[in-house]
């Protein structure tokens, strides 16, 4: 018969285990890292925590962040046997481009605060792996060597400015750097409440206080790699306007006051006449708005609630994603853009009906742990577990995937 320790063994037994996994943790390495929430842990060793929060936050109560990845916990996926899936096919088609994958690196901003590499490391990335790289308006690189880097699929995400001249200028640039896709953002009517920047004070370029110069001061790598290297610039904005580029605007403001809230379906049309190429709609999460996107010459829309950034307490992608294929799924490509952390999550989205899926976290806090390094890492982690994850339910196609490989809790 076992012996219960007494409450002070277990509690020393408990303690001495948290302090063994904060070292394992204050030790960890790159290789350490076997799936994004290991890389989400080196990230948080690496940066200052109002950069760290930043990526991590979501606004209010960060409800609709949790919810895009519980949201693919209530189906499961039915494995079947027998298939000979020797050798599986990944490949899938996406904005005119085929892909290695069927999971893309959402266009998110600021990337070159969160390792110096910035967009560089991304784009090599995704075009080593064979997918689509995001490249955000607020890039701290241009469109234009964006378009010189690699030949790999890229997609341009546009916020539509006060500033039409501006607007004009960014799909221009990415007209001639050869961006296969645009995609016009429409959830960011107003920045949403994202109170984690507001307790840090974290804004576009890094405004240090006296609250967080100690959290900069610790991450010593971090700052001599800000301070020491080209300096900060978002050089798409940089010829119209000076707001977060030299000017600090927390990212929440900058939107609030920068973009044009009188954006609507007239304007988005016309938008859509000025670049001829596939165009897609990111932020939609209502069946009626996918038909009004198809209606308007769309050829992809991203089902989307930014990562929970904007309206805390909305649909999740993944559960708005089957009324949304059974309203579009034959009028265009439908992307489920949130929660996306392991590969069963891919596969469940496919079975539902999207052409593919995407994610800004997923890839940001491996760019933050490692650079280029990271973020091919990631992408292999994830490519591995959707190859894994199609041999155990005997798919040897993207094909084979359907509503009837899940059933819903």
């Amino acid at each position: 018969m076992a012996i219960e320790p007494c409450p002070e063994g277990r509690a020393a037994v408990t303690a001495s285990r948290v302090v063994a996994g904060r070292k394992d943790e204050a030790n960890m390495k790159l290789s350490d890292c076997h799936n994004i929430d290991d890389f989400r842990k080196l990230a948080k060793r690496r940066l200052p925590w109002p950069v760290f929060d930043y990526i991590d936050g979501a606004a209010d109560d960060e409800v609709t962040r949790r919810r895009n990845r519980e949201a693919f916990d209530n189906c499961d996926l039915i494995p079947r046997v027998l298939a000979g899936v020797e050798a599986v096919d990944m490949k899938t088609t996406l904005f005119g481009r085929e892909m290695a994958m069927p999971l893309f690196l959402s266009p998110t901003a600021l990337q070159r605060l969160f390792h110096w590499q910035g967009e560089r490391a991304v784009l090599r990335a995704a075009a080593q792996a064979g997918t689509v790289a995001g490249i955000s308006s607020l890039a701290t690189i241009s469109l234009a060597e964006a378009g010189a880097l690699t030949s790999g699929p890229k997609l341009f995400q546009l916020y539509v400015h006060h500033d039409e001249g501006l607007n004009r200028a960014m799909l221009d640039a990415a007209r001639e750097a050869k961006f296969d896709a645009v995609a016009l953002t429409v959830d960011t009517i107003v920045g949403g409440n994202r109170e984690r920047c507001l307790r840090s004070g974290f804004t576009s370029p890094p405004r240090f206080t006296p609250r967080n110069m100690i959290s900069y001061a610790a991450k010593p790598l971090w700052g001599l790699n800000y301070v020491l290297r080209e300096k900060f610039s978002l050089p798409n904005l940089a010829t119209h306007v000076s707001e977060g580029s030299s000017v600090p605007k927390s990212v929440a403001e900058y939107f609030t006051t920068m973009l044009d809230q009188s954006l609507d379906w007239k304007r988005a049309e016309a938008i859509r006449k000025q670049w001829d190429g596939p165009f897609c709609l990111k932020g939609i999460a209502a069946a009626e708005d996918a038909k009004r996107a198809a209606d308007i010459g769309a050829t992809a829309i991203m089902v989307s609630n930014h990562g929970g950034r904007q309206l805390d307490g909305s649909i999740a992608p993944f559960d708005a994603l089957a009324e949304i294929v059974d309203a579009v799924g034959d009028r265009l490509e439908v992307i489920c853009d949130g929660g996306i952390t392991r590969g069963t999550h891919v596969l469940k989205a496919l079975s539902v009906g999207a052409r593919a899926c995407s994610g800004g976290r997923l890839y940001l806090y491996a760019l933050a742990a490692a650079g280029e390094d990271g973020v091919a890492r990631a992408i292999a982690l994830l490519s591995a577990e959707i190859e894994r994850g199609m041999k155990l339910m005997g798919a040897r196609s993207l094909a084979d995937l359907g509503p009837a490989n899940l059933r819903w809790r």
